[in-house]
């Protein structure tokens, strides 16, 4: 029954937030009070709450394996890191502990402060889940986010270890000696293959070896989770991994949002103060945007980096249900409230940064910026946009039939991966308006837009015809409904991924069938994908 009911409700409301244009987490939210409150009427049993508590608890813990996969340690000791993180903290405690001491309606002393710290976090499941669904969480704004989050969720952890009196075990040391899994996990992985092995490895890794393992030692299981997924990043199939856990995850995901809503009825005085909070969000923001541009963002990063970051933490919860339960149901409204603004507004950040373009520019440092994109593409012809397998398969035939090509991508780290190997391919984002503004055209020819993600194909489109580009514009695409609002925005030719694959085969054994033909293109590999693309 409780299966029923719930994922009932979640579908109900999903759907009817969906149809008003907002994202369906915003409908499981309201789910979980709907549920709350009509449950009860409906024969939803007592314990609802403790399994979609358990449920969210798995959800959270794939989520931050998930994470973990696509995480370089090193991006975490960036200045602006560990800087916006630590001053953010810093300010937005002062900030609201200020606010709770200036009305006294509001709680004071310790209960003040403990609140204006469960405040200054923001949501690591919604920033991840925004950053995952737009395919960004390793571009440049993306990794500065889930940095920050990182370095919060630490802080939260050493919070809630303080206020709940709880200590790591002195076994806890022995983690230090983790990195030497690592070999391992990767032979294991090796080892599972492709099929569902894979998946159920993913699930040990995520809940039992980091999220239950770590538990054993007193310390977060969120953090074991994330710390598996770290350990399997530099492997070639972490993307697999993670891509077979992903429709397991979202489900799990459901009851976390559900759960939050099952934590309490509001009343009046809770919805103000949800409310209240919630009006303070764009200072949080404001913040966060100011900050990282005094690290030497621009203005488009730190943007797009303090909206993802605009919102309050899941960890707050954990948080008041172990040392502030009087306050558990006016804090998860204001998480709600703050999921049900920021939410909207990251799924429009692009456009909504290029409406703020001219303003928000004016803020930026005069020196060089660590994100700063190349203003020339050498002496290319061709340009390919977007450098993961497709991107890179397309690049390396261009490459073997002699044209002169340049690649960019917005993940910086699969690009010094390309430069290793010498290819001519830079950091850029593609659904930055900045560089298609700056960056020099005059010698390509044709632009392949090989990105995964749709709008940042038809953003690089529109810009790339605005700037007055008249050559040849290819996009590869995955579904049939994609290709009318590509070829509006000036798309010329659009590849079928699924049908070129199709086509490439039939070419294939077509060859192979011609005796002295195939022959001689099963010799040159290269030469044989070449005609292909032709």
């Amino acid at each position: 029954m409780i299966e029923v009911i719930s994922l009932s409700f979640a579908f109900v409301f999903g759907m009817l937030v969906r149809l008003v244009g907002l994202p369906p987490l915003v409908g499981f939210l309201a789910a979980g009070f709907a549920l709350n409150y009509f449950g009860p009427g409906l024969g939803l049993p007592q314990q609802t709450g403790e399994v979609l508590d358990h449920v969210a608890h798995l959800g959270v813990l794939l989520l931050l394996f998930t994470v973990g996969l696509k995480l370089k340690l090193r991006n975490l000791v960036e200045r602006a890191v560990l800087g916006g993180a630590l001053l953010h903290f810093l300010f937005t405690v002062v900030l609201f502990l200020g606010v709770f001491i200036a009305l006294p309606m509001l709680p004071g002393g310790e209960t003040a402060l403990t609140l204006a710290i469960v405040l200054a976090f923001s949501s690591t499941v919604l920033a991840a889940k925004v950053l995952e669904a737009k395919r960004e969480l390793r571009a440049f704004h993306g990794r500065m986010a889930i940095g920050i989050l990182i370095i919060q969720d630490l802080l939260a952890l050493l919070v809630l270890a303080v206020a709940g009196g709880h200590e790591p075990s002195p076994w806890a040391l022995l983690l230090i000696a983790l990195p030497l899994l690592r070999p391992v996990l990767h032979w294991l992985l090796d080892l599972a293959g492709h099929d569902e092995l894979v998946v159920v490895m993913g699930v040990v890794l995520a809940i039992v070896v980091g999220g239950w393992g770590f538990d054993l030692f007193g310390l977060s299981p969120e953090v074991g989770a994330l710390a598996m997924g770290v350990m399997l990043s530099g492997h070639a199939r972490a993307q697999e991994i993670g891509n077979a856990l992903w429709g397991l995850k979202e489900l799990f995901l459901v009851g976390f949002f559900l759960q939050i809503g099952m934590s309490g009825l509001p009343d009046l005085e809770a919805a103000l103060f949800g409310l209240g909070l919630a009006l303070l969000l764009p200072v949080k923001g404001a913040l966060f945007f100011f900050l990282l541009l005094g690290f030497g963002l621009r203005a488009r990063n730190a943007f797009l980096a303090a909206l993802s970051l605009s919102s309050y933490s899941e960890f707050g919860l954990i948080v008041a249900a172990a040392v502030l339960q009087d306050w558990l149901v006016p804090l998860a409204l204001a998480v709600t409230f703050s999921f049900v603004l920021s939410a909207p507004l990251n799924r429009v950040s692009h456009s909504l940064f290029d409406r703020l373009e001219s303003r928000l520019r004016r803020f930026e440092r005069r020196s060089r910026h660590p994100d700063e994109q190349p203003v020339s593409l050498g002496d290319a012809e061709l340009l390919v946009v977007g450098m993961g397998r497709t991107g890179t398969a397309a690049f390396n035939v261009l490459t073997r039939n002699g044209a002169r090509v340049a690649g960019v991508d917005a993940d910086t780290t699969k690009v010094a991966e390309h430069q290793k190997q010498d290819r001519h391919v830079v950091y850029a984002d593609a659904e930055d308006i900045c560089f298609w503004n700056g960056v020099d055209l005059d010698g390509i020819r044709a632009v392949i837009l090989a990105t995964p993600d749709f709008e940042g194909k038809q953003i690089a489109a529109r810009r790339l015809r605005r700037r007055g580009f008249s050559g040849l514009i290819v996009a590869q695409i995955m579904y049939e409904d994609e290709e009318a609002p590509l070829r509006r925005e000036g798309v010329d030719e659009i590849y079928m991924a699924m049908v070129g694959a199709g086509m490439g085969l039939a070419s294939t054994a077509w060859d192979r069938l011609q005796g002295g033909k195939a022959g001689r293109r099963a010799k040159d590999p290269g030469q044989h994908k070449a005609s292909i693309l032709r």
